[in-house]
This record gives C-alpha cells, sequence and structure tokens, in this order.
C-alpha cells in the first residue's frame, strides 16, 4: 500500500525510545536509574483525585463540548486573572487531551509548503515533527548561543520574512531549563509589531516552576498580541498530572471555530470527569506546588554541583522547569555515545541533545524529576563511569 509522503516526515520524542531501552535492561535484572522523563515523581492533588471520582458518581461520563465544559473554561479564566491580573474570555479557551493538541492545531492552521515557522532549537521534538509534517519550512532559533539558553529578541525578529507565519516560544524552556526575562520579551513584543501577519504560539507549560521566586514573563501582558497569539498551557506539570492528559490553549477569537472543528474531527471532546478534576487543581490551596518547588530547587542544585564536578562536562544552572543541558564535549564523547554508555555501562537513563534538534551534539538532558537519592546514585555512577573509560 501507499501512504501519504506527510507521515514520512513525522518525527517522534527520543525519550519514548530511551525508556524503552530502560525497561528491556530492567526486564534482563538491571537497575536502571531513570533521569529522562520530564514527569514530576509526585501524586496528584488528593482534591482532584476525589472531584473527579464525585464527577463519576455523579453522572459525567457521557461527551460534552468539543471545547471543554464551561465551568473549566471559566475556572481556567479565572486562575489567568488571578495569576497574571488579564482577562480572558472563556470562549477563548479550549480544553485538550494534554497539551500536544494545542501544538497540533495551531502549526496546521499556518503550516503549508512555502510557508516558514519559526521555532527553538534546540526545542521540543514535537515542534519540528510538526512543521515538517505540514509541508512548511522549519526555521530553527538557535538557542546555544546563549550561555542560559535564553532567546534573543533582535535574533528572532531578523529571521521574519514575508513567508513566516507563525514564530513558536517556550518559556522556561524544555530542555535546557532556559528561562527568557521580561525585559527581553518586552523588547520581542515591540519589535513583532512591525510583523502584524506573524502568528505566536507561546508554550508556557512550565510557567509555574521557575526557580528563585521570578515571576512569569506571559506574552499574556501584552494586549496588542492577542488577535495573533495562541498560548499553551495545562495542568500536567503544575499539578503532577501528565498521565491525566488534560490542557488548555487561548487563541484569538476569530481561529477558535477552526480550533473547535480540528477538536470534532479528531478526539471528540476531553474527558468530562477529569475537567472536574482539573477544576478542583486550580481552585484549591497551591501546598502540594510549593512543596513540589522547594523540592525541585534543591534537587537543581544538587544535580548542577554533581554535574560540574566531573571532569569535561560544564551545565548551566536551569531558570526554570526540571531539566538540566550539559555540555558534555569536554569527555571526548558526543551527546549520543555520552548517553548510550550511560544507560548501558553505568545504568542511567538520560536524552541525548539531538533528540532535541541538530545543533545540539554536544549535549544531553538529565531530568532531575526524581529522587535526591536517585540523582545523588546517577552522579556516582556516571563518575565511576568517566573513571573506567
Amino acid at each position: 500500500m501507499k501512504i501519504s509522503k506527510n507521515i514520512t516526515r513525522l518525527g517522534t520524542e527520543d525519550a519514548w525510545r530511551v525508556l524503552a531501552e530502560a525497561n528491556k535492561l530492567s526486564r534482563v535484572g538491571r537497575k536502571i536509574i531513570h533521569l529522562s522523563l520530564g514527569q514530576p515523581d509526585f501524586e496528584s492533588p488528593k482534591r482532584v483525585v476525589d472531584a473527579t471520582i464525585k464527577a463519576l458518581k455523579q453522572g459525567h461520563h457521557g461527551y460534552v463540548l468539543p471545547n471543554g465544559i464551561i465551568e473549566c473554561r471559566k475556572a481556567v479564566s479565572k486562575k489567568i486573572k488571578k495569576l497574571y491580573s488579564v482577562e480572558i474570555d472563556p470562549e477563548r479557551i479550549v480544553i485538550m487531551p494534554g497539551g500536544k493538541p494545542t501544538m497540533y492545531y495551531a502549526i496546521s492552521l499556518f503550516g503549508e509548503p512555502g510557508a516558514e515557522i519559526i521555532y527553538p532549537d534546540p526545542g521540543f521534538p514535537i515542534y519540528e515533527s510538526m512543521i515538517s509534517y505540514t509541508g512548511a519550512k522549519p526555521v530553527p532559533l538557535n538557542l546555544l548561543k546563549n550561555k542560559d539558553f535564553s532567546f534573543n529578541p533582535e535574533e528572532v525578529l531578523s529571521l521574519i520574512n514575508k513567508n513566516t507565519r507563525l514564530i513558536i516560544f517556550n518559556n522556561p524552556h524544555n530542555p535546557t531549563g532556559g528561562f527568557t526575562e521580561r525585559k527581553k520579551i518586552d523588547r520581542l513584543a515591540e519589535g513583532l509589531k512591525k510583523f502584524p501577519n506573524v502568528a505566536i504560539l507561546s508554550d508556557e507549560i512550565y510557567g509555574r516552576l521557575i526557580f528563585g521566586k521570578k515571576k512569569m514573563p506571559t506574552f499574556l501582558n501584552y494586549p496588542h498580541l492577542y488577535d495573533r497569539l495562541i498560548i499553551l498551557d495545562g495542568w500536567s506539570k503544575t499539578y503532577s498530572m501528565t498521565g491525566w492528559r488534560i490542557g488548555w490553549g487561548i487563541w484569538p477569537e476569530k481561529l477558535v471555530k477552526y480550533v473547535i472543528k480540528f477538536c470534532a474531527n479528531n478526539h471528540s471532546c476531553v474527558n468530562a470527569a477529569i475537567q472536574y478534576g482539573a477544576i478542583a487543581a486550580l481552585e484549591g490551596p497551591e501546598k502540594e506546588l510549593e512543596v513540589m518547588m522547594k523540592n525541585f530547587t534543591i534537587r537543581k542544585n544538587l544535580i548542577v554541583n554533581g554535574l560540574n564536578s566531573l571532569n569535561g562536562i560544564e551545565c548551566v544552572e536551569p531558570g526554570g522547569g526540571f531539566y538540566v543541558f550539559p555540555n558534555i564535549k569536554g569527555t571526548g564523547m558526543r551527546g549520543e555515545e555520552f548517553a548510550k554508555k550511560c544507560l548501558y555501562n553505568a545504568g542511567v537513563a538520560i536524552v541525548p541533545g539531538i533528540a532535541f534538534g541538530n545543533l545540539a551534539k554536544n549535549y544531553v538532558r538529565f531530568s532531575f524529576a526524581t529522587s535526591s537519592d536517585n540523582i545523588n546514585k546517577g552522579l556516582e555512577k556516571i563518575s565511576k563511569m568517566l573513571r573506567d573509560i
């Protein structure tokens, strides 16, 4: 049979391949320390579980609107106002089964042969994958030029041409942990006034996981961009709800009808009961988030200091999220070889930098969304591996 050429251009997430290889080793008796997946090791808040069970018992297990129940959309709007002091009409909010549908729909709305879409490189691999899938040209924004992995607004603007349809940002950033502060985004937002036909997709899924008590410089701070701004956010990282598969997108009013059509054609609607659990997450206290960030801060310091103590490794302190992205060139290995040796020789699962873009051949990604004990053991094993080489 003959399949579509578009399918052959799809990429994937290498973290799943690493997990599969690690699990295969585990099945034959190897003890593997997992420092690869971006998944908080905390339980979802009890109130979320309880609210979901209650919703099921009350009969909320049928179809609902493709864009989400109004109660959930209003809860998101209320939370945004509390966090950022901006009013967002619930009709512009679409509840999604995770974060990826917002990426998929946004890129599909603007991507086609002849179009160009700017994306961060290194970056979440689905950005480039979906751009290529649509037939558009992926235009990488090199984040390795700045030591802290923040983006340079002037460089972003220099990449725009008559074919540019969409620019993708991710702040705080996966895989680097980079954090771009408000003053840079102010300059970018001002510069974008010269390009009124270019849309923005701001992936803010790590926006509540920022270190040093810094505030999230959301693109919602710029009302003049609202008619072309798409925000990707959700519950997975903030509330440790990765497996619940629920997120939200904020869309320009004129695009909502197309997004709802995507939903109707793709997933119909998001699980009804889970939306009630999501409401409970947003409306409840944030003590779980505070505990999680306290632990992430300890783990961040532990892994950064530990990696920098190893010969040939340079690790920059992340500004947000739960990843570090060290340069391992000094070990004499490229990222792929280093990650492979970590898994098979040391029993530590990490992701090679090239999984996030061709520019990151000398890097690897570590997740510190695991216990301090696991981090310490993983560092000890890698240190021994490097000594034995």
